[in-house]
């Protein structure tokens, strides 16, 4: 005979049988708890939270392995540790979405093919270089990418939960016949429906949409990405046309006749700015672009926590450091434009310095894209020599490498500071003698930026001839991570105030995040690989991701100095070091996006591009071995691979099962 439950009891049971049935987990058990009320009610028990993460490295790829010189490499692992004092250890792998050239579900019971390449009518753009082997151009250097959710979204083919991707495609290299196609291309743009796995977190695709950017002109050499707070896709377009040369720029009329089937239709102004990519519920994507945020070289941009301040990375010789501060939050369209003046306190090593800045001016994208609509061209804007016309109305500057005197016209600041930003910035005193400025982003917890600076060379340097003056500092050539300290109640050079909390105030390389060049100098000494810079050290770092939760600055490289390409993980507390993958021979690392978790997942965002890129002397020595393997790997050097960084057999998780 079962004994009656005493009044308490009877209350409990009486509460859970109204009550929704819930798992048993710990949800279920603080109820149980909480509905309990006598002596034998039960304790709801305290789930360990996430404490810290560590990489451990893998060593560089080496001859004595040289299938694992001529692919994604990954050796590394991650270890997560709980407030409890336990821990979980993952054997982290590289998973490819695809190799660009694959065919790809179109989620219309067809395929596309995987960074194809499209005209202004949306048609694919046919490679005819080789008779009999006709085929869509696609690219081998995919780039910037970017992983987000939607709550409403509805795409058919899901059988878990839906996760997108946004991936863009920098260029192609070459023809089939192997002419140079660089940047003759429109930069096709893409997001991908993600099935992921709730079991493993493994995604994959089930979607493959290309973006329609007829619209924007098309795209111009997308490079690096970031993903905004308002869940858009920020794009890039860098190597903006000189607008001054326009009618004589193969590079720009090939990329007219690709795009348009005419020559001489892109107009050089409608490149060199900000796209922004929109995805849709049911896996399409719209694009506009911005022209408010200056004509540079945009490599990526990080929006800041108050999604007003925009820091541009700007990848140029005689490049300069930028920032944007829009006039509404989320909103792009509308703001004002800076240029940082570098104020030096250290030439020693990458130097060091205070940070002021100069405002170029204040604009709408609408007025801007007016004034390119309307038929603007540079010497309606500004007077440009390129040899000295002896006359003191001109103010000598430089522009990517080579002096041009300049004479801006009476009533152009504002078209000047937008369309003309490089040499308008340089005409009012902005500090351009960066070179090779790359990624940017941003440490919310420590007010912190950071920036690569790819190659320290030319411009910064005292004594070259492309140095403007105010940066002068001695090296190491293949790069380094500065620091930027971000801080508000700024004024600019005139004394009126910055209205951002985020504002750069100073600049200087990150002890660990220095290269090191072997023979001490720009390619002196190589080892017995080939390489020119220490290979257990960072050389020309590219790519840039910070990951809050992980307290982990991710660091993707392109380097002419390293014989394989690596993406590194530096933890800002601990000052470790480890790398975590190395890339195909040849091949840059790319698509860098940290992702802290997404349905419980944490993953890292990686692309490569241009496998087997050989350059001499650099890949002089294991050239004749890998090449047979990075061609049977990558379609005979034509494909690049779209994935991820997660973990085998199951993703990472940074909450404790």
């Amino acid at each position: 005979m079962t004994d009656k439950p005493d009044a308490s009891r009877r209350k409990a049971l009486k509460l859970l049988a109204s009550a929704p049935m819930l798992p048993l987990g710990t949800g279920s058990l603080a109820l149980l708890a909480g509905c309990g009320g006598g002596d034998d009610a039960v304790a709801a028990p305290t789930a360990a939270s996430f404490t810290t993460a560590e990489f451990t490295g893998m060593a560089a790829p080496t001859l004595d392995t040289p299938a694992a010189m001529a692919a994604t490499t990954v050796n590394s692992s991650l270890k997560v540790s709980f407030s409890d004092g336990s821990s979980q250890t993952y054997k982290l792998a590289y998973q490819p979405f695809f190799i660009t050239g694959d065919t790809a579900p179109d989620g219309k019971g067809g395929t596309v093919v995987a960074g194809g390449y499209y005209n202004i009518n949306n048609q694919p753009i046919i490679d005819t270089s080789v008779a009999g082997k006709e085929r869509q151009f696609f690219s081998d250097a995919p780039d910037g990418s970017s992983l987000l959710t939607l709550a409403n979204a509805s795409v058919s083919g899901v059988k878990g939960k839906t996760v997108f991707a946004v991936v863009q495609f920098e260029y192609t290299s070459a023809n089939q016949n192997n002419t140079s196609m660089y940047g003759q291309l429109p930069s096709p743009i893409a997001v991908l429906t993600l099935d992921q796995d709730p079991a493993t977190g493994r995604l994959k695709v089930v979607k493959y949409h290309n973006v329609d950017t007829s619209g924007v002109n098309g795209l111009w050499i997308t490079c690096g990405a970031s993903l905004s707070p308002w869940n858009t896709h920020l794009s890039s377009e860098e190597y903006e046309p000189d607008a001054t040369k326009a009618a004589t720029d193969t590079q720009l009329r090939g990329f007219s006749q690709n795009l348009f089937g005419n020559p001489d239709t892109a107009k050089p102004y409608h490149y060199g700015h900000l796209p922004e990519v929109t995805v849709n519920a049911d896996g399409t994507g719209s694009i506009k672009k911005h022209y408010c945020l200056g004509r540079i070289s945009h490599e990526l941009v990080q929006v800041m926590p108050d999604e007003r301040t925009v820091l541009m990375g700007d990848d140029a010789a005689n490049g300069g450091l930028f920032m944007f501060i829009a006039d509404k939050a989320r909103d792009l369209s509308s703001g004002t434009l800076y240029v940082a003046k570098w104020n030096q306190t250290s030439g020693t090593g990458p130097g060091a310095a205070t940070l002021s800045w100069i405002k170029l001016g204040s604009a709408t994208s609408a007025e801007i894209r007016a004034l390119v609509d309307g038929g603007i061209k540079a010497a309606d804007i500004m007077v440009v020599k390129t040899t000295d016309p002896a006359d003191t109305s001109y103010t000598r500057i430089l522009y990517a490498g080579k002096p041009n005197w300049v004479k801006l016209l009476p009533g152009k600041e504002k078209a000047a500071a937008f369309l003309e930003t490089h040499r308008y910035a340089a005409l009012v005193g902005g500090s351009l003698g960066f070179t090779k400025m790359e990624g940017t982003t941003v440490n919310i917890k420590d007010r912190k930026a950071y920036s690569a600076m790819s190659r320290i060379e030319t411009s910064m340097l005292k004594g070259n001839a492309a140095n403007a003056g105010d940066i002068q500092v001695e090296g190491p050539y293949s790069g380094c991570i500065y620091e930027l300290n971000l801080k508000g109640g700024q004024k600019d050079k005139a004394g009126a105030a910055v209205n951002s909390e985020w504002v750069p105030v100073d600049m200087a390389s990150v002890p660990a995040l220095v290269s090191e060049d072997l023979g001490g100098g720009k390619m002196k000494q190589q080892d017995a690989l080939g390489n020119f810079a220490n290979p257990d050290k960072i050389a020309t770092p590219d790519n840039l991701k910070f990951s809050e939760k992980l307290r982990t600055l991710f660091i993707g490289e392109d380097s002419n100095t390293h014989v394989n390409n690596f993406l590194w993980a530096y933890n800002v507390d601990t000052k470790k070091l480890s790398r975590v993958l190395s890339c195909p021979v040849g091949a840059e690392s790319t698509g860098l996006h940290a992702v802290d978790e997404i349905n419980g997942w944490t993953y890292i965002m990686s692309n490569f591009q241009h496998a087997g890129d050989w350059e001499t002397p650099l890949h002089d020595k294991v050239k004749a071995a890998l090449d047979p393997l990075v061609r049977a790997n990558y379609k005979d050097r034509f494909g690049a691979a779209v994935g991820y960084l997660t973990a085998d057999p199951t993703g990472v998780k940074l909450a404790k099962a």
